[in-house]
């Protein structure tokens, strides 16, 4: 009789431990063959989500059971979603359910303009091009703004992140809270102490981002020789506003290496060679550094610059008109020598 009561406790346990662990693999066993991502549309069908699953996944049967069981079809949130190894069904219908995405990081660089930036960056989001650029165009006029490029200001260069899902609406937002935190009633108080519109600093901040080449060293350097020409009225003469102008014109598809007399004509609002004053706008987007060496710039009597050949990515300063041509004449002989056109 014992050994009939244990025998049939054995063969319950068994029988326990074997839908036991049927359960616990279908549920929570890895089921995960590849790491990747799984982009899930706001529109989406339920067919083409298990599709999209099924690349990343052992055992497709368990998953739709899973996904079944928790009502998957009916309550999935868009998004870019990490399927991680080690993974079990669950946990990966629960990430879904509950829409914790995969952030993205994007790069924001210096763009000419904000269309260049708007191609970049929707290549990480659901939302393609034109409909940023469209969405971007309404915050702008509800600014009073002309158009999306008038919004440049409001981006800074560094590295973000954003879900794929973010919409244009969303993606603004977080750059229009960074630029009020940015003008804190410090900068404020130096905007006006500049006797400059935040147009001009942002354009002159530009200038002075192209000229040191992103690096901090010269910027203050570089915003006070500026900054002296532009109050003696002396044209700006700025190479990087020439490229800008002659770029603008090909739709940034250019690459100028080197600026030649015959370039510095070229038409432009934007062309401190042809235009005497600050142009109307920034030529590119600016990290906060460039913006700072405009409010704080440094009290020389500096009015030109030439590159150092050298030292390259730096420059050398004077007030000297003669100086400047041998310094200039320095910097063409080097070019000249390594056949930069």
């Amino acid at each position: 009789m014992k050994k009939t009561v244990l025998a049939v406790v054995i063969v319950v346990l068994v029988i326990a431990a074997f839908f036991g662990y049927t359960f616990y693999a279908k549920y929570y066993g890895n089921n995960v063959q590849k790491d990747g991502y799984v982009l899930i549309p706001r529109n989406a069908e339920y067919k083409q989500i298990l599709d999209s699953v099924s690349a990343y996944i052992k055992d497709k049967e368990s998953f739709e059971s899973v996904a079944a069981s928790k009502d998957l079809a009916k309550n999935f949130k868009p998004g870019r979603y990490h399927f991680k190894k080690g993974a079990g069904n669950s946990s990966l219908v629960n990430m879904i359910k509950a829409g914790n995405q995969a952030e993205n990081t994007f790069r924001i660089g210096d763009f000419g303009d904000v269309y260049q930036m708007v191609g970049k960056v929707t290549k990480k989001t659901e939302t393609d091009s034109m409909t940023f650029v469209k969405e971007l165009n309404e915050i702008a006029r509800e600014k009073g703004f002309s158009d999306a490029e008038d919004l440049k200001r409001y981006f800074f260069i560094d590295t973000y992140n954003f879900f794929w899902t973010v919409t244009p609406q969303e993606f603004f937002k977080k750059f229009e809270t960074q630029y009020d935190d940015f003008w804190n009633a410090e900068r404020k108080q130096k905007e006006q102490q500049s006797g400059l519109s935040r147009s001009q600093i942002y354009a002159l901040a530009s200038i002075v981002y192209k000229e040191s080449g992103g690096k901090p060293d010269e910027m203050k350097t570089i915003a006070g020789l500026y900054l002296n020409r532009y109050r003696k009225n002396m044209k700006l003469q700025s190479d990087p506003t020439v490229i800008y102008a002659m770029n603008k014109q090909t739709n940034f598809t250019s690459n100028i290496k080197r600026v030649f007399y015959k370039y510095l004509s070229t038409p432009s609002p934007y062309n401190t060679y042809a235009n005497k004053g600050i142009p109307p706008g920034p030529i590119c987007i600016v990290d906060k550094k460039s913006v700072d060496a405009v409010l704080n710039a440094e009290k020389i009597n500096y009015i030109f610059m030439c590159a150092d050949p050298k030292r390259p990515g730096y420059h050398k300063f004077t007030d000297n008109a003669e100086e400047h041509a041998i310094n200039a004449k320095e910097y063409q002989d080097w070019l000249n020598s390594r056949n930069i056109k």
